[in-house]
Parts: structure tokens; sequence; C-alpha cells
């Protein structure tokens, strides 16, 4: 038996296992290498769908299916197919109505299993695709009638996803869905009972992991759920507080090759299951 064999680390992307210049460290890759080597399983769970995180998998070839959208999706890059997917309600769009009413010059868009179709312009919006690389492909929420994955809202205003966060979690409707916020511009409506932690399970159970023998690691909100799902739950050194208040142990930063950090530790006997 190999020494790594049953057990599994997912990954958050941005913050996490990417450097703050978007690129993942040559000693992280070759930590991966060797971890995987020896048995172990490693993936990314993240709020991006695979349309866009090809490159990534491409450059880190992660060897367990990936965990997509915040909890909604789970994907096999090998067969290209999607393993596990949850649509979110077309009658979130009445959520959609009523914050656009609220809060001027939001930006937004839907994310559905295939492409990413943007309804509403601002800055945050621009930033986005910027970042991403995704085409600008238009659509009117009021007559879109196809699958939703996912609902995301962005803007470069505090005050405005503040605003934004507290419309919809004291709404009438609010216990129909999850509310998350992904980043610090973006805040997204999920279909209920999704969340990082939930692709986390997921994937274990398609390997046939114990959860015990999981690892998570993660820097924002959106990776507190599968912290603290995970056997044992790593936050980054460069994590928001309450993330790191969630997990066992707080690493090293994501500048500081945090992913060779965990799996030399796992290694030596440090992170003991």
């Amino acid at each position: 038996m190999k020494k790594f064999e049953g057990i599994l680390i997912c990954t958050d992307l941005d913050g996490t296992l990417l450097q703050d210049d978007k690129s993942v460290a040559p000693k992280d890759l070759e930590a991966i290498e060797y971890f995987k080597s020896e048995g172990g399983a490693f993936t990314i769970v993240t709020g991006r769908l695979p349309y866009f995180i090809g490159d990534i998998v491409d450059r880190v070839r992660p060897n367990a299916p990936v965990g997509c959208g915040n909890g909604e999706a789970v994907y096999d890059f090998e067969s290209k197919k999607y393993l596990h997917t949850v649509l979110l309600d077309r009658s979130s769009l009445e959520l959609v109505d009523y914050v656009m009413e609220h809060i001027d010059g939001l930006g937004m868009h839907i994310n559905t299993y295939e492409e990413i179709l943007f309804c509403r312009e601002n800055e945050s919006m621009e930033i986005f695709r910027r970042l991403t690389g995704v085409p600008n492909i238009t659509c009117d929420y009021n007559t879109y009638d196809g699958e939703i994955a996912k609902i995301v809202f962005g803007d470069t205003r505090e005050e405005a996803i503040r605003l934004l966060d507290k419309l919809l979690t004291t709404h009438g409707r609010a216990d129909e869905f999850d509310f998350i916020r992904s980043e610090k511009m973006l805040y997204e409506i999920l279909p209920k009972g999704t969340n990082k932690g939930a692709s986390l399970l997921k994937i274990a159970e398609i390997l046939g992991i114990d959860r015990k023998n999981t690892i998570a690691v993660g820097d924002y909100f959106n990776d507190i759920p599968m912290i603290k799902e995970a056997g044992v739950g790593i936050a980054v050194g460069n994590a928001r507080t309450l993330v790191k208040e969630a997990a066992d142990i707080v690493t090293v930063s994501n500048s500081e090759n945090a992913m060779a950090r965990i799996i030399e530790d796992i290694d030596s006997g440090k992170i003991i299951f």
C-alpha cells in the first residue's frame, strides 16, 4: 500500500493554491505530483465551472473529479462529463428583480453548465471577464427560459455587497436558497444545500474515501463549509479571520508554498487523521 492511499486533498484555487499572480508555484506542483505518485487523490473545489478552469487543470492535473460552482457540480475532466449537478429553481429570478429594485448599478450574470450569460453590466462584470477570459455573451434575464446553475451578482462597492446580503438573507423566500459571498466583489444565489462541503463529500463518496481521511484547504468565506466537513480543515496564512477560526490548522500563506507544506506535514506525520 502506498503511503498516501485513501487520502483526499480538496483545495480552493484563488488565494489558496494559486499565488497572487494566478500561477501555481513549481514547489507546490512538485509536491502534488509526489502526493499522487504515492496513491493520494488530489483535486480542486472551486466556485468556477469547468469551461473556464481548463488551463489550471492542465497545469495541476488533478487525479480525482473536480468540485465546481461552489457545490453545484462535480465534473470529471478525463471523461469530460458531469458526475453530479444541481439546478437552481427558475423562481430565483424573482429575487433578482427584488434586489435590482433596491440597488442601483448592480451587476449580474447567470451561470449555466455550459456558459456564462451577462445580464446586468458594471465594473465588476468587466473585471470578472478580464480575470477569467470568458466571452461577453449577453442575456435578458427577464426573457431567459433556459436552465440555471447559479446566479452571480457583482459590485466593487462594499456597501452594495453588504446591502445585497441583507436583502437576500432577510427575504421571505430566503430559506429556499443558499447564499454565499464567493469573492470580495461577487455574491451568489445557489440551490439549497449546495456548498463546497457538499462537493467534498460527493467526491469522497465517488472515490470511496472515508470523510475522516479528507483534507480541505481554503482562504475565503465560501471555503468554510468544506473546511468544516473535511476530516482535517486547513486555512492558508492569508485566509480571512473567520476561515482561520473554522479550520483545524492554519498553515503558511498561498505565496509560501502552502500546498507543499501541507503534503510535507502529512508525510512527516504532523497532520494526523
